[in-house]
């Protein structure tokens, strides 16, 4: 399974927050992914659109909350 960059506007990352914990949503280190490790939450990015509810979410294991740019 090959894993894709997604391309969302910068502007928009930063006016992103998680919609749990109001605080600043980060890239994972490839991408495909919000992380909010107020929330200890990654949400996907689908076809450009990061979906920010909580069904769609995983939880962090406690080595991503740790090491928060590992993934």
């Amino acid at each position: 399974m090959t894993t894709k960059e997604h391309n969302i506007d910068p502007k928009m990352l930063e006016i992103l927050v998680c919609p749990f914990t109001k605080t600043r949503l980060e890239w994972s280190k490839d991408k495909t992914e919000l992380i909010s490790y107020a929330a200890r939450l990654a949400f996907p990015i689908r076809n450009n659109v990061p979906l920010l509810i909580l069904d769609e979410a995983r939880q962090l294991t406690d080595e991503e909350q740790r090491n928060p740019h590992q993934k």
